[in-house]
């Protein structure tokens, strides 16, 4: 072939085959794109074969005639059966055809059997090469232009009824000029232009494909620069549904993105509540036009951020409302008080006005709520809520402070007089529903902020808190904080603050007042009393005790005193005793408090004493606890015997071991009467087994009447008084013979912390 064959041609075919290479990396980008994939990927393999074509056919040219000329023909001839097979897959990729499947089967079977006759006969092929042209049989035409004609066929039946666009008209124009080309490379006799045919046929037929490249590659990039826009507008409503008041603003901002990005201005958008809190939108064309899949994807992503917007600010409303509401009464609550009592102060300190608060407070709830039920009790809240509002009017502010406690806050106060006259209206009519004897009341605590006074919001609502704690004590039901309560709280305050750094600084010691026989006055017990010292002085117990027990500082006395007994005990060599009040036997663990001060040994040298009032705080529990104690050997004594709540028949009840009588009984010993009183303590003490000590021993009348008695053991003034060191008695030898009565108290101390 080389020898005859101008070596131009050669040329062209390569020249025309690197170009076509080339151009399939168009067709490769629109692959990686992705945009129809299945069609670039048919498109890519069309284009490689036809490639493979040209550039076989300009290698035949170039290489001398012999068996490598035959190699390269025979490889020409299954590319074209390739390329002509392929072409069936990509038409249908690009129009959707159905049925290839036998014509590919068919076509791939045909140039199948045609490379079996090029190989085996001379029907092809004549396997010879003459004047530098390859010789070709008789059936060498068929073998390439029959399934041509098949594929004509299968193409002008798939485009027919099909829109011919721009790029469509190049393909088919450029397809029927290969077509033409390739017909004319197969009319015979060989020659040189026809070999020349053989390799740049496909050339048309591939510009044309890299037409169709080109023109999808630029739809990917329109499309994704259109994708593109819609994330952006996507964002953008996102974002703006964050600085959005409400659901309807971010609707209209939707619609907007929506206009402008798909270019019709008739787009519109709806939102629609569902049930729980949900919500529906929708958007649509009202001019009708029809959406591509990316479009309606699009509005579908647009109306889901819509609804999710609108449902997170129907959510802050409600955690809003949460708050700052107070569910059950669907008043404000604590923290909304605190928000609108400040702003309230400022305002009026601007304007120079006053603000008055009511604090309100249900008398007897939680008596009546357990005799009741938790849900009668709720009904009484919120109707104190609607009792409020009816008082005070609807643009009253008022709001529940927890449990069954309401404030009212009144700006632009009146006087002192027509705030205590809306306060009793606020008391006298309200009606507490049910047949209860003792209905509930409300009592209302009034305090007033005037210009000049420190902005303070809590402290306002504290004074308000302790006008009403005022009001339930002295019980008039109202009261207002004014100078006379204000220097009394600030006294209180003082006192208690004063007290709290006493207990916390080693201020409470303990003085010791010995228990004597009453026979040879000999100390046989030791009771232990609290006393303050303060700037060098003491305290009268009236003056603090009462303090410690309401603030719950007694428990901590309690367990200093029972310490300070433990080291007198060691330190005298007496038993001592204990006289525990009612908060700290409440204590849930008030043994191991005992176990902690006083030791885990020497039990039998303790006796506690408690009052009878203390008992009756909680029964069981305070039982278990003395119990658990008379176990490990300690004693038990009821003080101040007859002057408490008890029944006589309790005393079997209770774990005691003495009864101590009280020095109002001891002062009455001389009078008929009183001596009766003593005769029946005393005959009621041994029929229980109970010792029996006298408290109150001030004059010797009253000692010589209770020796007379029988009481073994007395304390009092007359015998010792409290002091941090006490002089102690040795044992002397009995003198006067005992009455035949029990040993009372021999052993046994009594520390005491008496109120």
């Amino acid at each position: 072939m080389s020898g005859t064959a101008l070596p131009w041609p050669t040329l062209v075919q390569c020249l025309v085959a690197g170009v076509v290479i080339g151009l399939c990396a168009m067709h490769a980008g629109w692959w990686r794109d992705g945009l129809r994939r299945t069609e670039a990927t048919w498109t890519l393999a069309w284009s490689a074969s036809l490639a493979g074509v040209s550039l076989v056919n300009g290698l035949a040219g170039a290489v001398p005639p012999g068996a490598a000329t035959s190699g390269l023909l025979f490889a020409r001839h299954v590319l074209i059966g390739a390329a002509i097979t392929l072409s069936l897959p990509a038409v249908r990729a690009f129009t959707g055809a159905r049925g290839i499947r036998w014509l590919v089967v068919g076509v791939s079977t045909w140039y199948a059997a045609g490379a079996v006759l090029w190989l085996s006969t001379d029907l092809v092929y004549a396997h010879r090469i003459v004047d530098g042209l390859p010789q070709y049989g008789p059936l060498a035409p068929a073998a390439s232009l029959l399934p041509l004609l098949v594929v004509a066929v299968y193409v002008m039946r798939a485009v027919r009824g099909m829109t011919l666009t721009i790029v469509g008209a190049v393909v088919v124009v450029t397809g029927t000029v290969s077509t033409m080309l390739l017909v004319l490379s197969a009319v015979p006799p060989p020659s040189a232009f026809t070999e020349l045919l053989m390799g740049v046929w496909a050339l048309p037929l591939v510009l044309g494909l890299q037409v169709v490249a080109a023109a999808r590659i630029g739809a990917v990039r329109r499309e994704g620069d259109r994708r593109a826009a819609m994330r952006d507008a996507l964002a953008s409503v996102s974002n703006a549904a964050w600085l959005a008041k409400t659901p309807e603003q971010i609707l209209e901002r939707a619609c907007d993105e929506a206009r402008s990005l798909l270019a019709d201005p008739s787009i519109e958008g709806t939102l629609r509540p569902l049930a729980r809190h949900r919500f529906i939108t929708e958007f649509y064309s009202v001019a009708g036009r029809t959406l591509d899949a990316d479009e309606a994807a699009f509005l579908r992503d647009l109306a889901r951020m819509v609804s999710g917007s609108a449902e997170r600010q129907a959510l802050t409303t409600r955690l809003r409302r949460a708050a700052y509401t107070d569910s059950l009464t669907d008043l404000h609550n604590r923290h909304a008080l605190d928000r609108y009592l400040a702003a309230a102060l400022e305002k009026a300190n601007v304007e120079r006005s006053r603000v008055a608060v009511l604090f309100c407070d249900l008398d007897g709830f939680k008596l009546a709520n357990d005799r009741h039920g938790h849900e009668w009790g709720d009904s009484l809240l919120v109707l104190v809520a609607g009792h409020l509002h009816a008082v005070l009017g609807p643009d009253a502010y008022v709001a529940r402070h927890g449990g069954d406690e309401f404030v009212a806050v009144v700006e632009r106060a009146p006087d002192a007089a027509a705030l205590r006259a809306l306060a009793r209206r606020i008391r006298d009519e309200f009606e507490s529903p049910g047949d209860d004897v003792v209905r509930t009341a409300l009592t209302v605590g009034i305090s007033v902020w005037s210009p000049g006074d420190i902005v303070d919001p809590s402290a306002l609502v504290r004074e308000a808190d302790l006008a009403m704690l005022e009001g339930k004590r002295s019980h008039v039901g109202v009261a207002m904080y004014d100078a006379r309560l204000r220097a009394r709280v600030t006294a209180v305050t003082t006192a208690r603050r004063d007290l709290e750094a006493g207990v916390r600084d080693g201020q409470i010691i303990a003085h010791f007042q010995p228990l004597t026989d009453a026979l040879t006055l000999e100390v046989v017990g030791l009771e232990v009393l609290a006393r303050w010292r303060r700037d060098g002085r003491l305290r009268r117990p009236a003056d603090w005790l009462p303090m410690a027990e309401d603030s719950g500082l007694i428990v901590e006395i309690g367990r200093q005193m029972f310490a300070a007994a433990r080291r007198g005990m060691e330190r005298f060599d007496l038993p001592v005793a204990v006289n525990v009040a009612a908060r700290q036997l409440d204590e849930p663990d008030f043994v191991a408090h005992v176990e902690e001060a006083w030791g885990t040994t020497d039990w039998d040298r303790l006796t506690i004493e408690v009052t009878e009032s203390a008992l009756l705080y909680d029964a069981a529990h305070v039982r278990a606890s003395l119990a658990t104690l008379v176990d490990r050997g300690v004693r038990i004594a009821l003080d101040d015997f007859g002057t408490g709540y008890n029944s006589l028949s309790r005393l079997g009840e209770l774990p005691l071991h003495v009864l101590k009588i009280d020095r109002t009984f001891v002062h009455d010993i001389g009078t008929t009467e009183g001596a009766a009183v003593l005769r029946a303590i005393l005959a009621l003490a041994e029929a229980h087994g109970l010792e029996v000590v006298a408290e109150g021993v001030e004059r010797a009348e009253e000692l010589t009447a209770l020796v007379e008695m029988g009481v073994a053991t007395v304390q009092g003034h007359m015998l010792g008084r409290p002091a941090a060191n006490l002089p102690v008695r040795g044992r002397r030898p009995r003198a006067v013979p005992r009455p035949t009565r029990p040993t009372l108290f021999e052993s046994l101390p009594s520390v005491l912390v008496r109120s």
